[in-house]
């Protein structure tokens, strides 16, 4: 992907276009199905186009933390990302940081609690951040225990077990990215974008 693409939308003076693109770019494995979620730091006075560029999509977004005029926002599909963390195995997980919900909304406000502690204290992001956006319970858990080091290998998230399959799903993720901007530079909106989530496999 050419470097003044990059730079020309990311830097577009247009708010809304500007926005647009930094979803697709940074989403687009959620946008194509291959992620529950997917989540971006944006502009917090752009927070309102958000609205408009998903309505009338099964996509819903929601505000987890706001900080010196950015924003932190996840994108979701409401029942696949409830039915995802209520798996027992991560539930076992997530258990142990005061989660007791099973509705997805209410799982996100507490997720939203804790990363306002964590920002409180200077430590970051809670680390079952990692579970909400998809990762691997196994890597998430080892993360965990061994305090981000000692990993195999490192893409979209820090791989502690089954470097391969990582590398496979790294790979995909990477396609679909580069699919996903083509589709907007060839004039398709982000709906058309989402739903396209098939076609895109077998370029």
């Amino acid at each position: 992907m050419p470097t003044e693409v990059l730079s020309y939308y990311l830097k577009n003076k247009d708010r809304k276009v500007r926005l647009g693109f930094q979803v697709i770019l940074q989403c687009a494995p959620f946008l194509k199905g291959l992620k529950v979620s997917g989540l971006i730091s944006m502009e917090n006075e752009s927070y309102s186009e958000l609205e408009e560029m998903f309505s009338g999509m099964e996509i819903n977004f929601y505000k987890l933390s706001c900080s010196e005029g950015k924003c932190l926002v996840l994108f979701y599909r409401p029942k696949e990302l409830e039915e995802y963390m209520n798996q027992p195995k991560l539930r076992e997980l997530i258990g142990q940081y005061g989660y007791k919900e099973s509705n997805i909304e209410e799982m996100l406000a507490h997720l939203s609690e804790r990363i306002c502690e964590c920002t409180a204290q200077g430590i970051g992001f809670p680390h079952e951040i990692g579970l909400f956006l998809g990762y691997p319970t196994a890597d998430v858990q080892s993360f965990i225990e061994k305090e981000g080091r000692d990993f195999i290998m490192t893409g979209y998230w820090k791989v502690y077990s089954n470097p391969e399959k990582a590398r496979m799903i790294f790979h995909e993720y990477d396609r679909a990215k580069v699919c996903a901007v083509n589709e907007y530079l060839d004039g398709k909106n982000i709906r058309e974008i989402a739903l396209n989530q098939r076609k895109w496999r077998n370029l």
